[in-house]
């Protein structure tokens, strides 16, 4: 089912997958894309689907003017900002009646997810990041996002920005070369930029582009978080730097090698293992349940030997693990 919600900040349309009584899982894509072309990949796994649709209900959240169809947003009128976009999501959360919900962002997603996070800490259970965003844009990266903003105003989806932007989602090897054709999943994602209205993106870039940074208030976001890098991701470092801010009580990070930004496109299976442990930490399970999926969830605190690099690393490959034991 798909819902068009009206917010103080534009309308946002909310695809929902499952049954509503379960407990809810948000998601939030990167920058030009929605939930077709962001976590396809994962949840049209077999893996995936015993895991994350039998315990939750879906809530695929797209930025505005993102999803399938929409119109041209007028630039002109009100242009929101990263905090408008996380205060949109409490009103998504208000208009289905959700209490506290699981995250799930990439990149741009997770960061507006995190926002929402410290700014709306008792709506949030857990977080699960994929090559997350903290700080503000580096000198390199605004300059990068200035060019690619201009070419998005005045000649739209041009073959430089769907170049750009595939560079930002996926690593070299499944990019392709002279020798080496692009992957399907690329190409797959290369279509559908094109059906994306230039202008709706172009907001959302600009929004991203003047993030704050969110690094000091990180110590104090005392929900559980599972971050995800592709090690050929360009924001690699700034999923590093964000675990080195995190609590490590709360924290664990997985990076999969020979991937991009986009794990959930490029290797879902690499993610499914950690997801299961981390959610072991609120009783659900990939194929029963200890607690009815209707009734709330209830966060415990994790085993360490679950989130262990042994017990996650060596099932798990190719990944490494970066994780505190501490308890």
């Amino acid at each position: 089912m798909e819902y068009l919600v009206k917010t103080h900040h534009g309308t946002v349309l909310v695809a929902v997958f499952g049954d509503q009584d379960k407990p809810a899982l948000i998601t939030y894509p990167d920058l030009a894309l929605n939930h077709i072309s962001c976590f396809q990949g994962l949840f049209f796994c077999p893996e995936a689907s015993s895991l994350l649709l039998h315990n939750f209900c879906i809530y695929h959240i797209s930025p505005p003017g993102h999803e399938f169809g929409a119109p041209p947003i007028c630039p002109d009128g009100f242009m929101p900002s990263v905090d408008d976009l996380a205060d949109q999501i409490v009103e998504v959360l208000n208009f289905f009646g959700l209490g506290a919900v699981m995250c799930m962002g990439v990149t741009a997603g997770a960061y507006i997810l995190t926002l929402f996070a410290m700014k709306y800490r008792q709506r949030v259970l857990g977080l699960i990041l994929i090559s997350p965003l903290c700080r503000a844009p580096s000198w390199t990266e605004w300059l990068l996002n200035k060019v690619m903003s201009n070419l998005l105003y005045f000649y739209g989806m041009c073959g430089v920005v769907k170049e750009l932007l595939l560079k930002r989602y996926f690593s070299k090897e499944v990019r392709g070369n002279v020798q080496v054709p692009e992957s399907d999943i690329v190409q797959a994602c290369r279509r559908l930029l094109d059906e994306r209205q230039s202008i709706n993106i172009w907001q959302f870039l600009e929004a991203m582009n003047g993030r704050p940074d969110l690094s000091e208030g990180l110590r104090k976001l005392h929900c559980r978080s599972l971050i995800f890098v592709g090690e050929n991701s360009p924001f690699h470092s700034e999923a590093l730097h964000m675990t080195s801010k995190l609590d490590r009580r709360y924290s664990a990070l997985v990076e999969v090698q020979a991937c991009g930004s986009m794990v959930t496109e490029e290797q879902p299976h690499a993610m499914l293992i950690p997801i299961e442990y981390f959610l072991t930490g609120y009783g659900l399970y990939r194929a029963t349940l200890s607690v009815s999926p209707r009734s709330p969830l209830s966060p415990s605190c994790i085993s360490p030997e679950l989130l262990s690099p042994e017990s996650m690393g060596l099932k798990l490959k190719p990944i490494k693990t970066r994780i505190s034991l501490e308890v």
